[in-house]
């Protein structure tokens, strides 16, 4: 049952793709970027989904907005507005077109998401125009020049190109872009990952501000935040997934994954933060994780993969590692881990 708190939740979601192409591939052969997964986000909550890349993290955020289509699973939308829960994966036409102005895409790389040939103004518009609320010109001019101002440019600048910008500054008109649609749920895609470390502390600060705003106002949003950097996301995050070959591995609030308690993370969370390590001569020498990098499970007519996703690296493994997938089990209250040994 939805959580009425819970603007989004995902129940099992899966999505494979044929690990061959063309007319004489052969049929069967699958990879399973993601495989099983469940979450949810709560209003005015932001949620990270953290991995390496590869580990189906933005293909889940592209099966959210129906980029792609699951092959299994459920995606509820509660609409905060009407309080109506929405199928997403059966809507279509109309009623797709208002769920994605509900739920919007921030893109990693503005250079490549916004049209150099268009005016800011363009760019910040050109969805609007075909939207089910749609509004005059006049109104539309005056909602993107306030929009421009609110995430920190100016409202002379719409008609400038996104060329004419700073890589920081583009990702700026993304997500007013994003924003005008006063959407209930903001996909941030890996939206700081390129940018210099002191314009990713204004970007990750300016959505701070911009969901506090709203809030004061009454108009909650909620943030999916995609990233690689899992301190980054226990900055920012209030809970945490991390990802692995397209499934969970750990969720907890990002305070309790930032404190890394000894014995108390799965090995893949350990591995993140060892990756990261600042140099401090002090720091705890990480445990070696050995082995071969896979990114996603596959599966063939003759063999499925069976065992925990994790096993080819992970520096605890044993036996039954390899023979069986562990469930991802709450080992406190909104603290999940799929480990046997955890």
């Amino acid at each position: 049952m939805t959580n009425e708190n819970n603007v989004l939740t995902i129940t099992n979601l899966r999505k494979r793709f044929d690990l061959e192409a063309g007319f004489f591939a052969r049929f069967g052969k699958f990879v399973h970027a993601v495989n099983g997964v469940s979450f949810s986000i709560g209003r005015n909550e932001t949620y990270g989904l953290v991995g390496e890349s590869g580990c189906g993290k933005s293909t889940t955020a592209k099966l959210l907005v129906r980029m792609f289509d699951a092959n299994e699973g459920e995606i509820i939308f509660r609409d905060p507005v009407t309080g109506e829960n929405v199928d997403v994966r059966k809507i279509k036409g109309q009623d797709l077109r208002h769920y994605r102005e509900k739920v919007r895409y921030v893109f990693q790389d503005p250079a490549k998401s916004l049209n150099p040939r268009m005016t800011v103004y363009e760019v910040l518009t050109s969805g609007a125009r075909y939207s089910t609320n749609k509004r005059p010109d006049s109104v539309l001019r005056a909602e993107a020049a306030n929009i421009l101002e609110e995430v920190g440019l100016s409202a002379k600048d719409l008609e400038r190109r996104p060329t004419e910008f700073s890589g920081g500054q583009r990702q700026r008109i993304s997500i007013a872009r994003g924003l005008l649609q006063k959407p209930s749920v903001l996909i941030c895609d890996e939206v700081v990952s390129a940018l210099d470390v002191s314009i990713q502390g204004q970007i990750l600060n300016l959505l701070l501000e911009l969901r506090n705003a709203r809030k004061a106002s009454g108009q909650e949003i909620s943030y999916l935040f995609i990233a690689h950097n899992l301190r980054v996301a226990c900055y920012f995050c209030d809970r945490i997934g991390v990802m692995y070959r397209g499934e969970i591995m750990e969720e907890a609030e990002a305070d309790e994954i930032w404190r890394q308690d000894s014995g108390k993370s799965h090995p893949y969370t350990e591995l993140l933060f060892s990756s990261m390590q600042s140099g401090d001569p002090n720091a705890q020498t990480p445990k070696v994780f050995a082995g071969e990098v896979k990114s996603v499970r596959s599966q063939t007519a003759e063999k499925t993969e069976t065992g925990c996703a994790f096993v080819h690296r992970c520096p605890y493994v044993e036996d039954r590692c390899f023979k069986e997938n562990p469930l991802l089990k709450e080992v406190k209250p909104g603290h999940r881990i799929r480990c046997w040994l955890r």
